[in-house]
């Protein structure tokens, strides 16, 4: 791609851009030399490298690569056995915690989570743990290593320590005590490496030791006391032994790194471009990119494309189409219409593209892969070469005829600007149909009336312009295709205040040929504007019907769900009631067959089957529809008293009051086993005395008849404790049948110990039962001897 075009279309500024988002300097130099590829697969592996990053960051947020510096000139010194300074080292160790870091951030958080273009990049990193952790032990910083970094530096530097010690402990004596008089100050200080005190010179004979410096003045000299000459020595001793020791560690870490220089250069180039991609995919995020399709036969289909430069908040979309109908599009309209913009935003779209690089435009914006790009725009004029404007652009048409090829996207602002304005559009005409015949894609902005006449004559060409707003003097910068555009320079002109009188004499010059042609394009125009006016309240009826169409079939999926729950619970109501009844005949069969063993007399049978007869009738009843249901009286707190049999609608069950309403209106009902607060607005009054409380007679009108299923009133243990045999025997006898109506796999008969009569005569009585399976003594915690468990059949 040539770089004139690159500057032209403001593709430098993109690459700015990109490397500010860069986070290691190597990538940042990278960044600044992206360049277009023209090859497809090379192109389309970047862009999806691109949006893979992105769709990471989106997920899991910004990944930093700081840290990581050029280490090449390192690696070539280990290449050759170098020892590496500390400094060096940590910059190999950065970069490893780097590399480690970043292959953290790539492991999947389930296992679900599919590959994707990065993978083999990240799973390409070696972070090499053990050598930066050895690197971080004995490395404290660039100064300092640790005392702990070998086992002969730490006995040094505790020594060290320990002489230092004794030097300091030394001299403070002499500075506070017998030499103090002698002092200029009463300090310690360091020379040459040794420590001294400072002596006044005229008392230098009353400190004895070695004179290592003295004052700009000779006032003071610095003396080392022969006191502490010795343990100096040892110092020094000891300071040289701990720069062989250092040298002796740094030589292993050098030589630990220099064992992985490749794995260390192979990190280098994944982690560059793995900032690379992901300073790609910011950017991306940053004017709410897209990947673009790309194609090889020339189409371009921008949809809703925002120039990446402009403020994204007052850009206009743009939507462009070249290379399908047509391969050269021709837009005209006023200055400062968007048009030289237009051009702009599908050359960089294009350079962008084919560098890897999302466009900010819609999804499904479709680019093609073009070998050279070549634009003419702006106004190039050079004093120096005495060229003029007219000049400066022909040189550089000259110089694209000669390179454009079916396989160039070509880009003119004003062509044929500058000159006679009839040789200036014939010039155009000539130009655009020679770049035509090649086929290469071609767009071009243009005053010329003759360019117009020329896209509405020519196969494969098309006019397009910028709408402009007359009544406000305002471009819409919308890119209007298959539309001429007018100049609008009466208009303009009168608007700012030009008189009619001059605008009309300005009229009378035009030929005729141009007025009917300016007057067929304000036709155009205005058909235009009434089409998408229509087309609109076109689009907005489709709304209101797809609306209705949603509510609509909302509505009917709710009745259809409504039905379906209906006939569920019909069913299952259905059911209920059969079971209740086969339960129920079951039981009476049962009955009628024990009243043929045990010779019940034929009043006691009769009595069965009245009882028998009356069930069934329920049982009709409520597989009948019922009646529709008078609205039930609003019930008030006078209208209720203790033991009143009342009606709980909302869980269709009948109970008894057991206390009067409070203030808010609740009260609690008895419903069987269950007592439950209800309010008074939930209740309906029974004019029959039933009531469904176990036990319990209504006042003052003899005994109620018990509402209550078998399976709400009968325990999991009968008490038999101080009964006699007979006594038990009976009350087991209604118990036993009581239970196996209710389904009760298996009951508790307490009975004690005692003599074990009582024992013994349960026992007795459950071998004869025929609905008794099995029974048992309970085990320890269940109540041992005293307690037996039977076990009903099913």
């Amino acid at each position: 791609m040539n770089e004139k075009v690159l500057k032209t279309l403001e593709y430098d500024k993109i690459t700015a851009r990109l490397a500010e988002l860069a986070g290691s300097p190597l990538a940042k130099a990278h960044c600044l030399e992206l360049k277009p590829s023209s090859d497809l697969y090379e192109i389309q592996a970047a862009q999806r490298e691109t949006s893979d990053a992105l769709s990471r960051l989106l997920r899991k947020g910004s990944l930093s690569f700081s840290g990581i510096t050029d280490v090449r000139g390192i690696l070539k010194r280990l290449e050759i056995g170098s020892i590496l300074g500390t400094d060096e080292l940590l910059r190999l160790c950065k970069l490893l915690e780097v590399c480690a870091r970043v292959k953290a951030y790539s492991r999947r958080e389930t296992e679900e989570e599919s590959r994707d273009s990065l993978d083999d990049i990240f799973d390409a990193l070696q972070p090499l743990t053990p050598v930066s952790s050895e690197i971080r032990r004995c490395i404290v910083s660039e100064n300092e290593l640790s005392d702990d970094a070998s086992p002969v530096l730490f006995k040094l530097r505790r020594s060290m320590r320990h002489t230092n010690d004794k030097v300091h402990a030394q001299l403070t004596s002499m500075v506070n005590g017998s030499v103090r008089t002698y002092l200029q100050d009463a300090v310690i200080t360091m020379r040459n490496g040794r420590y001294c005190i400072p002596v006044k010179a005229e008392h230098r004979g009353q400190v004895p030791g070695m004179i290592h410096d003295q004052s700009s003045t000779g006032s003071t000299l610095f003396v080392e006391p022969m006191a502490v000459v010795k343990l100096n020595n040892e110092l020094r001793e000891l300071e040289l032994k701990e720069e062989r020791e250092i040298e002796v560690i740094l030589s292993n870490l050098s030589a630990l790194a220099a064992a992985e220089t490749e794995a260390l250069s192979e990190d280098l180039t994944f982690l560059t471009q793995l900032d690379i991609i992901f300073a790609r995919a910011q950017l991306s995020r940053s004017y709410n990119g897209s990947e673009p399709v790309f194609n090889t036969e020339g189409r371009i289909h921008i949809k809703k494309g925002r120039h990446p430069l402009l403020d994204k908040k007052s850009v206009v979309p743009i939507d462009i189409r070249l290379g399908t109908d047509f391969q050269l599009l021709i837009i005209t309209g006023p200055n400062t219409g968007g048009k030289t913009v237009s051009l702009k935003t599908v050359g960089l779209f294009t350079l962008m593209g084919q560098a890897g690089l999302h466009i900010p435009a819609f999804d499904g914006s479709e680019l093609a892969v073009f070998e050279e790009v070549f634009a003419d725009i702006g106004d190039e004029q050079s004093i120096e070469q005495s060229l003029s404007t007219f000049s400066s652009h022909m040189k550089t048409i000259v110089s694209i005829l000669e390179q454009a090829s079916e396989n160039s996207l070509v880009l003119f602002d004003e062509l044929g600007a500058g000159t006679d304005p009839t040789e200036g559009a014939a010039l155009a005409i000539s130009i655009l149909s020679n770049l035509h015949r090649r086929g290469a894609r071609t767009m071009a902005t243009t005053h010329y009336s003759e360019l117009k006449v020329f896209a509405l004559s020519t196969p494969g060409v098309e006019n397009g312009c910028c709408e402009f707003d007359v009544e406000t003097l305002r471009p819409t910068y919308r890119l209007l295709i298959g539309v001429p555009g007018k100049s609008n320079a009466f208009a303009i002109s009168s608007k700012l205040g030009l008189s009619d009188e001059i605008i009309e004499e300005a009229k009378t010059h035009l030929s005729e040929q141009d007025e009917s042609f300016e007057d067929l394009i304000t036709s155009l125009e205005n058909s235009r504007v009434t089409i998408e006016r229509e087309r609109e309240e076109i689009d907005r009826y489709k709304q209101e019907i797809h609306s209705l169409k949603q509510r609509l079939e909302q509505k009917q999926d709710k009745l259809e769900n409504s039905r379906e729950d209906i006939l569920r619970k019909a069913r299952e109501e259905a059911r209920a009631i059969l079971q209740d009844a086969k339960d129920y005949a079951d039981t009476t069969i049962r009955n009628f067959n024990k009243f043929g063993k045990e010779n019940i007399s034929a009043k006691e049978m009769e009595k069965e089957r009245e009882r028998l007869r009356k069930k069934l009738s329920g049982v009709e009843k409520n597989l009948t529809l019922k009646a529709e249901k008078k609205p039930k009286k609003e019930l008030s707190a006078k209208d209720l008293k203790i033991g009143d049999g009342v009606k709980v609608l909302s869980m269709n069950l009948k109970g008894t009051v057991s206390t009067l309403p409070n203030s808010k209106g609740n009260l609690y009902v008895q419903m069987g086993i269950l007592r439950s607060q209800v309010n008074i607005k939930d209740l309906e009054l029974l004019d029959e005395p039933d009531i469904t409380g176990p036990g319990v007679s209504k006042s003052g009108g003899g005994s109620g008849k018990i509402k209550m299923s078998k399976s709400a009133s009968v325990g999991m243990e009968l008490n038999l404790l101080g009964k006699t045999v007979d006594e038990a025997i009976a009350e087991l006898d209604k118990y036993l049948d009581d239970a196996y109506l209710a389904h009760m796999p298996s009951v508790r008969i307490v009975h004690g110990k005692g003599t074990g009569a009582l024992r013994k005569g349960v026992h007795n009585y459950l071998r004869r039962n025929k609905h008794v399976k099995s029974f048992r003594l309970g085990e320890f915690g269940e109540g041992d001897a005293g307690v037996t468990i039977v076990e009903f059949r099913q």
